[in-house]
This record gives structure tokens, sequence and C-alpha cells, in this order.
């Protein structure tokens, strides 16, 4: 029997899954590491804690499934995307802790480059809005705020990746410097069309070149795990940021195929094959993955806030001790009495793209209290993923028959059956929601040569279905009231 071992490396947690040659999990361990918050709005992590936990991770992983690093066929990595390290070439020392994704502090560049007249630019050659998500600013931001930053990287000394070149690059010998298509994507540098870091928008944001990795497929070994890990070179052979996995792991195989993760944030992604669709609803048009040199593209939709809004409950309000606990909070009463909760902690998404929005409670009355929040928090992770599917079925011309569904949250029986009624479409489950960590999997085991595409595409396994059961009348009462409440978050942090 041979395994693969996938990497996931998110947001809040560092977590290793141990698939057999049947998809079948053998192990899973998982290890939380700090959030930072040096100023409202911005979001940090340190590298050594991102490396530290992902190794730890795999090491135990590994150990809980009673393995030898003999029968590990391959290691894929997934990582949380848009977060940006910069690290000496020379010694592998980070120069500043990493700019994670959800960070606000480079709206102000991006206003720039909007002033400037680049959003059309940026929006055709990489299929991005211009928005502090993405990589570029935050790179240019550092490049900025690091002593003799910018020199050192012309001189070849530096090095930049998200967070899959980072690992690749300490996990790997020789220290490979690579990202993958899906990554380059998200960055804001990134021409989708001809696979290349665009000169031009190099030189808006002033990022010099030889700080770049080299852009390889998604399914590609990059390298050969240290020996002194687990005692034994095993490939390293795919990298893919999480979403492009998870599309990947849910068999979203084909034109028309769509999926939502429901992790930290929401992450809607629509298969659209070998052409790119432009989008006029303020999606999000990015590589699905690159094999054999060929890209396939998708239409995505981003939910900053997804089930952070549980942890939000859990850790800053005190109204649940688990996440596991809001379900039962929530329905222990019929409705959420009239309250809204739009999480918009970091900036509104797609289709909203408001950088400045900021969270919002409306609907109060007296008679409110915890299990109405707690139940109106859990249904904005649905009316936000509902917005994003919404335009997308607008953009692609066609309303989705089925919306399959993975991450943490989708364990929440509550919430599928409510995104299923506040959609008016199928919900479907499967048996395994590591699908980020399986499609890493997938895409691993595909490089060496484990699994053949027709064995990959038979390897995802539904297992439950919720079907709508709200009338169209309410459904639309509460889509306009989400929808005036999401007015009302609009701006907030903007000074006038």
């Amino acid at each position: 029997m041979k395994y693969v071992v996938a990497l996931d490396q998110g947001t809040t947690s560092s977590r290793a899954v141990v698939f057999d040659e049947q998809a079948r999990i053998a192990a899973v361990h998982g290890i939380e590491f700090p959030q930072l918050y040096p100023q409202p709005g911005w979001v940090e992590h340190r590298p050594e804690d991102i490396l530290g936990s992902q190794m730890d991770a795999l090491r135990l992983a590994v150990r809980k499934a009673g393995i030898r690093a003999e029968d590990i066929a391959a290691i894929g990595i997934t990582n949380q995307r848009e977060t940006t390290l910069v690290w000496e070439r020379a010694t592998g020392r980070p120069l500043a802790n990493a700019i994670v994704w959800q960070c606000r502090r480079t709206a102000p560049l991006v206003e720039r480059l909007k002033a400037d007249g680049l959003g059309a630019l940026l929006r055709d050659r990489t299929g991005l809005v211009p928005d502090a998500y993405f990589s570029g600013t935050k790179l240019e931001w550092l490049l900025d705020s690091i002593p003799d930053a910018r020199e050192r990287a012309e001189r070849g000394e530096l090095c930049f990746g998200t967070v899959d070149s980072f690992l690749a690059w300490n996990l790997c010998e020789g220290h490979p410097h690579v990202t993958d298509a899906t990554n380059a994507a998200r960055t804001m540098l990134f021409d989708i069309h001809h696979q290349r870091w665009d000169p031009e928008l190099l030189r808006a944001m002033d990022i010099p070149e030889p700080l770049l990795p080299e852009v390889v497929d998604t399914s590609h070994i990059v390298g050969m795990l240290r020996r002194d890990i687990l005692g034994r070179e095993i490939p390293v052979a795919a990298l893919a940021g999480d979403q492009h996995a998870a599309l990947y792991g849910q068999g979203c195989l084909s034109p028309g195929d769509c999926k939502n993760t429901y992790g930290t944030g929401c992450f809607v992604l629509m298969n659209t094959g070998e052409a790119p669709v432009r989008s006029v609803n303020d999606l999000i048009t990015t590589v699905a993955w690159r094999l054999d040199g060929a890209p396939r593209y998708a239409l995505e939709g981003s939910v900053f806030v997804g089930g952070a809004a549980v942890q939000w409950l859990r850790d800053e309000m005190g109204l649940i001790r688990s996440a596991a606990e809001s379900e039962a909070v929530a329905t222990s009463v019929p409705d959420s009495g009239g309250v809204f909760i739009v999480p918009a902690f970091t900036g509104l998404g797609a289709p909203h793209w408001d950088m400045y929005s900021r969270g919002t409670i409306v609907g109060l009355t007296r008679g409110a209290g915890r299990a109405q929040i707690v139940r109106a928090a859990l249904e904005s992770i649905a009316y936000q993923s509902a917005d994003v599917i919404r335009a997308m079925a607008a953009d692609s011309g066609a309303q989705p028959a089925a919306l399959r569904v993975d991450g943490g949250a989708s364990a929440n029986d509550f919430l599928m059956q409510f995104q299923s009624d506040i959609l008016g479409a199928r919900v479907l489950r499967p048996r395994v929601i590591e699908t980020t960590a399986m499609g890493a999997a997938m895409f691993a085991g595909r490089a060496v040569g484990l699994w053949t595409d027709e064995q990959i595409a038979a390897l995802p396994q539904p297992d439950r279905s919720f079907e709508p059961g709200m009338e169209a009348g309410q459904r639309a009462r509460l889509l306009r009231q989400w929808q005036r409440a999401v007015e009302r978050s609009k701006g907030w942090a903007r000074e006038d």
C-alpha cells in the first residue's frame, strides 16, 4: 500500500492528511498557530509559526497513520493564498512577518493604482480586481518598509513567495524557488493568458523581477523532501492554492461544475474550462489549475469572513464554547428574530469589493439575545455565498444545478440546509470534507503516476444532499433584508 500526504497550510492552522491508494483518510493532524493584529485591519503571521506547525503536523500525521516514510509515494502542498513573505536567498531568514491575505494595510496603494488608470489593465491581464486582498501591493509595501529591500531584491539576494513557495523552499533539498500557476494568479502580477510575470505590472508596483519564483505546473515534482524531516527523501509533487485544490478534490473537472469551501472565508469556484470568462459582475477570473503546461480557468467569488464569524462568536464574543455548539444554539430558536449580521471585519469581497465596509449588526430589538445573534452569524455565511453564486450564474449564463460544499463549516447541518433554502438549489456534501487536502493529494499522486486522470475523476464520493424547502416569497423577503443590511455596512471605515 502506498500513501500520499497532503500538507494543508491554512490561515489559522497547519494540517497534514494521509491518504491511502483509494483516497481514504488514514490520519489527520492539525496545529493551530497565533494570529497577529498589530493595528486595526492588519493581519500577520510569524513565518516560523507557519513552517514549524506544518513540519510538526506532517511528522505527527505520519506517526498517527502508523506508516513508514518508505510507504509515502508523494507529498502535495496546498496553502492559504495571497499571504506574502520575503526571505533571504542565502540563509532563508524571513525579513518580516507574513502579511496575511485578510490584511487591509495596502488599501492606499490599491487606490493609487486605480487613480493611475491601471484598473482595466489589471483586470485584463490578471483576471483580478484591484484590491488589498492580493499579493502585489503587500509585496510593494514590504519592499518600501524593509531597509534596502528593493536594492537587495534587484541584486537577487531576496526571495518573494506565497506560502507554497515558502514551504517548498524550506522543505525541499536544494531550496527550489517556485510557485504554481494557481498561486501566481493571485498576486496581481501574473498574466493568466500568457502564463508569465507581467513586466508592466511589475513596473507599476516597483517590484524587481529577480525577486519572483519560477512558475510551474500544479501537478509537478518541485523537489525532494529533506531527509532530516522524515528520514527519507520523498517527492514533493504538487503546489496548489487551497481553493483550486478543493475544486479538483470535489471532482469539478467539467465546465459549469461549482463548489464552495467554508473555511475561514468562503470561496466559490466554477470551472469554465479552457477559456477564461470575463466577469461583468465583479467576480474574479483565475487559473483553476495547470496540468502538462495547459491552464484551465475558473470564475471565483471570495467571501472574506465565513467560518471566522463562528470563531468571532467563540473567541471575542464568548457566546459559544465551541464551533460545534453554534448549530444547537442556532436551532433553539425558529429564526433570527429579524437580526442580520454583516461580518465585514476586513471589508467585503465579491461581488461588493468594498475595502471600507466593517462588521454590522442590524435589526436588534429588546427580545434579541444570544441565540438570535448566533443564528444570524451562521446565516450571514450563507447569504454572502448566495450573493457570489447569483453573480456567477449571471456571468456564466447558467444557474448551477447543485452546489458542492466542503470545509469545516460544511459539517454544520443547519448552515447547509439554510444555504440550500436561500439558494433554492441542492447542496451536495461529500463523504470526505477534507477536499482541499484531497485535491492536493490527487495532484501529487498524478505527478508520480499513482493515479491516472480517469481514476482521479472517480475518487470524490458524495454523501448527503440538502434539498431546498423554503417558499420563494420568504426567500425573496430575506434576501431583500440582507441587501439592506449590506448597504448599511459599506464605507464605514472610509475617512471623510
